[in-house]
C-alpha cells in the first residue's frame, strides 16, 4: 500500500505579515497532481492544517478544494485536528464527506479505524487528534484516574492503549497511527506552538511502539524518529517554512511504502516547492547589501551590526532586497540587551532626548540632529504656553 504522509499546512498562516495563500495553494495544486502520478492509496494527514481556530473563508474554501481534488484521484484520505485547529467546527459534515473522505477529530473516533486493504490484508488507520490533557483525560482514563492523567504522556498512552486493544481483535490487521503530537527526541523550530501543560510538553518515544507506521504532526522539521520510538515514525513537517529558524529545512512530504506484514516500511522524501528561500545576513549595512545580486529575490532577515545606525537603513535594503522581511539592529561592540536610559527628574528634556538618540543610535547626536530636537522641543513648549 501507499501512503503519503503530509502534515502542518496552517492554512492562512502568514510569514512576517507576508500572506502565504498564492503559496499554500500552489503547494496544494502540487500535492493533487504527485497523488495522481504516484497513484497513492491513502493520504494521512494528521493536524494543523488550519492555522487558527476560526479559519478566514479563504482557507475553508482551499481546504474544501484540496479534499475534492483528493477524493476524485481515487485515494483514501484521513485527517485529524491539531492544536491550531478547532476539531469541533474542522469536524462539522464529516457524517456528509464524499466517499474517501474521514475527518477523525474526536476523541471517541480513536477506537473507529478507517480500514483500507490491499493484496496483504487490511490496515487499520487511527486518528488521534490533539490530545490536549485537561479536555481529553475524563474521556480516556474516567473520572477515577483523570486527576493523575494531567500531561501529554498520559492522555496519549491511553490513547493508544486503545488503539491497540482494538487493533487485537483484528488479527493479522497492520497498523497506521496519525498523531499529533510532540515526541521525545523530535526537534522544534519557533513557528510551533508550545504545547506545555505544567511543564510537561513532550510525549516518551517508548510509549508509541508496536505500530506498523506512526504518521506525525506538530513539528515543522522532516524528521524520521524511528530509531527513538523502535517502530516506523516520522515527521513529516509542513510544506513551507514559517519562521526563519526553518530557512535551512528541505520541506517534504513522504512516500509510505507498507508492504505485506513483517516487512520493512519504506519511505521516502519528496521535496515540495519552494516558493522563495529565506536567507539570514548578517554584518555591515554595506556588508549586507554586498549579497543583493545573489539574494536579492530571497525572503530576507537582515542583522546589522554597524557601530551607528546607518541612515535611510530601511529604505536601502528594501531597495536592494524586495522582498525583505525582517530588520534586526545590533551593532557589534555594544551589549546585546543595554538598558534604556535612566531619566532623571532634574534632566532638561532636552538632554533627555539627546541621551534616547543616541541610545538608538549608537552614535552622541550631529549639531544637525541636535538643532532638529531643540527646534521641535521649543515648538512644544510654545504650544503648550499658548494654551
Amino acid at each position: 500500500m501507499k501512503i503519503l504522509h503530509t502534515s502542518d499546512w496552517h492554512l492562512g498562516r502568514t510569514l512576517h505579515k507576508v500572506d502565504l495563500h498564492e503559496h499554500q495553494a500552489a503547494f496544494l495544486d502540487w500535492l493533487v497532481a504527485l497523488v495522481e502520478e504516484e497513484q497513492v492509496d491513502v493520504v494521512v494527514i494528521p493536524g494543523d492544517v488550519y492555522d487558527r481556530a476560526v479559519p478566514a473563508v479563504t482557507s475553508v474554501k482551499l481546504l474544501d478544494s484540496a479534499l475534492a481534488r483528493l477524493a476524485a484521484t481515487g485515494a483514501t484520505v484521513v485527517l485529524t485536528s491539531g492544536n491550531h485547529d478547532s476539531p469541533e467546527r474542522l469536524g462539522f459534515g464529516r457524517s456528509l464527506m464524499k466517499v474517501g473522505i474521514h475527518l477523525l477529530t474526536d476523541v471517541p473516533g480513536i477506537e473507529h479505524p478507517v480500514s483500507v486493504s490491499d493484496e496483504h490484508g487490511e490496515v487499520l488507520f487511527f486518528g488521534l487528534p490533539y490530545l490536549e490533557p485537561d479536555r481529553a483525560r475524563i474521556e480516556l482514563v474516567g473520572e477515577d484516574e483523570a486527576p493523575l492523567a494531567r500531561s501529554h504522556e498520559a492522555v496519549t498512552r491511553a490513547a493508544l492503549d486503545r488503539v491497540r486493544e482494538r487493533a487485537a481483535t483484528r488479527p493479522g490487521a497492520r497498523t497506521v497511527v496519525l498523531a499529533h503530537t510532540f515526541v521525545t527526541g523530535g526537534e522544534g523550530s519557533d513557528s510551533e506552538r508550545d504545547l506545555s501543560v505544567g511543564g510537561v510538553d513532550s510525549v516518551p518515544a517508548g510509549v508509541l511502539g508496536g505500530i506498523d507506521y506512526l504518521a506525525l504532526g506538530h513539528l515543522h522539521g522532516c524528521q524520521d524518529l524511528t530509531a527513538t520510538v523502535g517502530a516506523p515514525a516520522w515527521y513529516s513537517g509542513s510544506p513551507l517554512a514559517f519562521s526563519f529558524s526553518e530557512r535551512h529545512h528541505r520541506k517534504a512530504v513522504l512516500m509510505v511504502e507498507l508492504g505485506a506484514p513483517g516487512t520493512q516500511t519504506q519511505v521516502r522524501r519528496v521535496q515540495t516547492p519552494v516558493p522563495r528561500p529565506l536567507t539570514e545576513l548578517r554584518g555591515t549595512l554595506e556588508q549586507i547589501l554586498e549579497h543583493a545580486g545573489e539574494h536579492g529575490g530571497d525572503w530576507l532577515k537582515a542583522i546589522v551590526t554597524d557601530p551607528a545606525r546607518p541612515a535611510h537603513l530601511q529604505e536601502r535594503l528594501r531597495e536592494a532586497f524586495p522582498h525583505l522581511l525582517l530588520t534586526e539592529y545590533a551593532p557589534e561592540g555594544r551589549a546585546a540587551r543595554e538598558g534604556t536610559p535612566v531619566v532623571r527628574r532634574e534632566q532638561n528634556p532636552l538632554e533627555v532626548m539627546d541621551e534616547f538618540l543616541a541610545h538608538v543610535t549608537g552614535a552622541a547626536p550631529t549639531p544637525a540632529e541636535h538643532a532638529v530636537l531643540d527646534r521641535a522641543y521649543t515648538a512644544v513648549r510654545r504650544q503648550q504656553e499658548a494654551s
